[in-house]
């Protein structure tokens, strides 16, 4: 009875609000209602509306132009309001209708507020009290053009119409409340032709004739979930079955796998469907909460702007990641492998549990990179995915260098925050944060804290302190542990740590630690912060951990004995750079190639750092590639030759010092490479394939050594030879090198070889194949790499193709000019085609690789009377601004007379 007295006055009150006698407002409570309403909120839309439901109906046609539809919308409104505020951008709404609590229905009125940052306004007309509304919305939209909302693809004369809203997008395809924190259930139903299927995050639950032509298909309401993870797809899709996960422990109910796939290509998903099974029961395992969005599609699109999206139950990927043979290439296999376990490990966090808003996105794509990294570990230990990890996080310690780099956990200013939040500090440093803290406080903690974070916020939203929170639960640690794992997450920069071994200490050996920021050369930064930095080192009878968190430390070494050396990051699990005393450093290189291979490679890094920081010359560089070079383990014998790359473009000025860089990449790589071949070999690693393809890559195409170049070149014209079907004869190399002979016969042949792959691109579909000439072309010089680049610019390039062509052909002086003034000159079109989500990438594109003074005030002076047009562009220049700076110094302090 109580529940129904409570209904009954609730609606008396509602219908009281809409007929009261309101009392005289005060000018200055008019003035401020005016304001409110006149005040677009251009970061995030306030909490005294909210929606609780969507349910969205669509008419859409691929082959058309454009779809219509009706959404309507339950909505809480918390307060006294003649207005509220959501996300609409390139719509024509037709009508609003305001149905209050009582069942009246009021005509409201749509107002584009802010147009280019997608915030509407809906007034009601009169001011209503609070109640619970629903707000039906009739409406049309164009696709979307630029890969964002729901966009169009025409791909082997078939039209597709498929969905991408991460981060802001939704506001594209309907009125939404397109935030991360408004997380409610969506019902949909999708009237498409008859000759077309659809797909979308639940299954479909009925289908009925619509018409002549048409068919209508309702889909099962979902789970509660943010706008960005709404997904659906219309056209002529293959449906393929793949394998059902058994139920287990953690789930009562199979999880039936599906492939979906453009028309003629499903058969190809087999292989990516089959690795499913092994990794959703995984991270089942690892979260103790079994998959919780029934059935599970995977996608393979023909564009797409990202990698992959993880839509629980439709998870969308670029096609070549999906579409396997059975000769793919071991990094193409490893490559579907590890982006399918991040996506499904985001079904849990992510989708299970949502980040409350964008500064935390790190809580979905830090762990999801993690995750798939353990993931790998245990269902592929032979492939070395802590490595993996290790490059990661260094690449991130390039980025992170910079002043101008974000934090991880980024303070939202507007759009353009939001959508340069994805770059590698969320998701190589995310990641590389949460397993040092996982080491320091063991993996069974750690993943305590994690079942008890994702079981207390499923489906809902959680924030940084949540999960903090949770480990520290778990570890039993208090509030200096969380303001250690915070301070990696609320400022920028790379700790540096000193080290220095005293063995003269009273009561025994003690390791002296001191802490500053790590900065490259000619950096504007400042060395003196502060993190709690999980320190752990490695002696040659075990690891220490001990947590710095003061300027200066000191760790008492077990057993008191001085000892023969020390490893400042054990196994390299550790998000910082370490510099030695000059003895502990030599007493490290004699040992090292003992040390396991996590521990080699940061040591590898550590040389790369410190030439970046001055403190190492050209000829120190060449002397640690030529020891690390002959090491067993891919990743350490090549991790040296980033920084000699650099050394070869921008530090070597005469053609002496260009040939003995040559000469001593050829002495310790070359062999290497002549010992693999350049063919498979029956019964070879896949680690061995993957050097071949390094080392061919970075001889042939980097330092341009003639052999390699000849064996390529045979491989690329063979390639290129025309076959009965009037295509390239791709077959014709090793599938492992097609892309690098194909781009060795652009380099060397220049307009016929362009000529070709430009004519056979457009008649190509296959992904893989589409991919290699794309990247090839991105090697075409003088006037041919402006060929390319007006190709990337039709519509017979993929959008999201077009990086491969553009990001080429920058190693010198000239080559940056020639991109330059192709760039400014076609800006426009550029962004036409790309989208305002290809703002924080621009400046990179543009001047990406320039290593002077002239280059960094070019592209400063060009972009900033810009920096309005496209959000995003203030941190993107900002970056490149600087990347330029400090290149420009570093090669002002090396001295070229130390090649030797």
């Amino acid at each position: 009875m109580r529940v129904i007295a409570a209904i009954v006055v609730a609606s008396l009150l509602a219908f009281a609000g809409t007929i009261q006698a309101k009392p005289p407002q005060t000018p200055a409570q008019r003035a401020a209602k005016a304001e409110s309403a006149a005040t677009p909120p251009l970061t995030r839309l306030p909490d005294w509306a909210v929606p609780e439901s969507y349910d969205l109906a669509l008419k859409s046609d691929p082959s058309q132009p454009g779809y219509s539809g009706t959404v309507t919308i339950a909505v809480d409104l918390k307060r006294a309001s003649n207005h509220l505020w959501l996300h609409g951008k390139d719509l024509k709404v037709a009508s609003v209708t305001v149905t209050d609590a009582r069942g009246r229905t009021h005509a409201g009125k749509y107002v584009e507020a802010a147009p280019r940052a997608g915030v509407a306004r809906v007034d009601f007309g009169s001011t209503l009290r609070p109640q619970q509304l629903k707000l039906k919305f009739e409406f049309s939209a164009p696709y979307n053009q630029t890969l964002q909302g729901y966009y169009k693809v025409v791909f082997a004369g078939n039209a597709y119409a498929m969905t991408q809203f991460e981060p802001i997008s939704a506001r594209f395809a309907f009125p939404c409340f397109d935030e991360p924190g408004f997380k409610v259930p969506m019902t949909l139903s999708l009237t498409v032709p008859d000759a077309d299927k659809a797909v979308a995050n639940t299954g479909d639950v009925k289908t009925v004739a619509a018409g002549m032509g048409w068919k209508t298909v309702a889909f099962a309401p979902t789970r509660p979930l943010p706008t960005y993870l709404y997904a659906w797809a219309v056209g002529p899709w293959d449906i393929v079955d793949g394998p059902t996960i058994p139920p287990n422990p953690w789930r009562a109910e199979p999880v039936p796998v599906r492939g979906i796939a453009t028309k003629g290509n499903g058969d190809k998903m087999q292989r990516a469907l089959a690795m499913v099974p092994a990794i959703i029961e995984h991270e089942e395992a690892y979260f103790g909460f079994g998959y919780p969005f029934g059935k599970l599609d995977l996608a393979a699109l023909p564009d797409f702007s990202a990698g992959a999206m993880e839509n629980p139950g439709l998870v969308t990927f670029r096609d070549w990641l999906l579409l396997l043979e059975k000769g793919s290439a071991p990094n193409a296999v490893r490559s579907t492998f590890n982006v399918e376990a991040h996506e499904l490990a985001h079904q849990w966090t992510g989708d299970t549990v949502t980040t409350r808003w964008w500064n935390d996105i790190w809580l979905n794509e830090a762990f999801a990179t993690w995750m798939q990294q353990k993931i790998e570990g245990e269902i592929h230990p032979d492939w070395h995915a802590h490595l993996a990890r290790i490059e990661g996080g260094q690449g991130a310690m390039r980025s992170d260098s910079l002043v101008s780099a974000r934090m991880i956990r980024q303070p939202i200013t507007g759009n353009g925050d939001i959508q340069t939040a994805f770059d590698g500090i969320t998701y190589q440093k995310g990641a590389a944060v949460i397993g040092m803290f996982e080491n320091f406080v063991g993996p069974k903690v750690f993943q305590q804290g994690m079942q008890a974070y994702i079981k207390a916020h499923a489906f809902g939203n959680a924030d940084a302190d949540d999960l903090v929170d949770a480990i520290a639960k778990a570890a039993g640690k208090g509030e200096a542990f969380k303001q250690a794992f915070k301070s990696f997450l609320d400022q920028n920069g790379v700790p540096l740590v000193a080290t220095r071994l005293d063995c003269g200490a009273k009561g025994g050996a003690v390791l002296e630690l001191a802490q500053s920021r790590y900065l490259p050369l000619g950096s504007t930064g400042k060395p003196d912060q502060l993190w709690g930095v999980p320190v752990c080192v490695r002696f040659p009878n075990g690891v220490q951990c001990q947590m710095l968190d003061d300027k200066t430390g000191t760790m008492k070494i077990a057993g008191g004995q001085c000892p023969a050396w020390y490893m400042p990051n054990a196994d390299g699990n550790g998000y910082y750079r370490f510099e030695m005393a000059k003895a502990d450093r030599v007493a490290l290189s004699k040992v090292i190639a003992q040390r396991d291979d996590g521990e080699q490679l940061v040591y590898a890094d550590a040389i790369g750092a410190a030439f970046q920081r001055g403190a190492l010359d050209a000829g120190e560089v060449l002397e640690a590639m030529r020891e690390l070079a002959p090491s067993k383990v891919r990743q350490v014998a090549l991790a040296p030759l980033g920084t000699v790359e650099w050394i070869y473009d921008h530090e070597a000025h005469t053609d002496a010092q260009k040939a003995a860089i040559r000469g001593a990449v050829t002495k310790a790589y070359l062999p290497r490479l002549e010992a693999l071949g350049y063919q498979r070999r029956a019964g070879e690693s896949a680690d061995d394939v993957l050097m071949r393809s390094s080392l061919a890559s970075t001889l042939g195409l980097e330092f341009k050594l003639p052999t390699v170049r000849a064996a390529l070149l045979k491989q690329g014209d063979a390639a290129l030879k025309i076959g009965k079907d009037g295509l390239p004869n791709l077959l014709a190399a090793n599938p492992d090198l097609l892309r690098i002979a194909l781009a060795v016969a652009v380099e060397q042949n220049g307009k016929p070889a362009v000529d070709e792959l430009i004519a056979a691109i457009p008649k190509t579909t296959d992904p893989v194949r589409r991919n290699a000439m794309l990247d090839a072309l991105g090697h075409a010089q003088g006037a041919e790499a402006d060929v390319v680049r007006n190709f990337a610019l039709t519509p017979q390039v993929k959008v999201g193709e077009m990086g491969m062509l553009l990001m080429g052909q920058r190693d010198t002086v000239a080559e940056r000019d020639d991109l330059w003034n192709w760039f400014t000159a076609n800006f426009n079109r550029i962004v036409a085609r790309t989208g305002v989500f290809s703002g924080g990438y621009l400046p990179r594109l543009a001047a990406g690789g320039g290593c002077s003074d002239a280059e960094a005030q070019r592209v400063e002076a060009y972009f900033k009377p810009r920096l309005a047009d496209v959000p995003g562009l203030p941190r993107g220049l900002a970056q490149t601004h600087e990347s330029i700076m400090l290149c420009s110094a570093l090669k002002a302090h090396q001295n070229p007379a130390s090649i030797q």
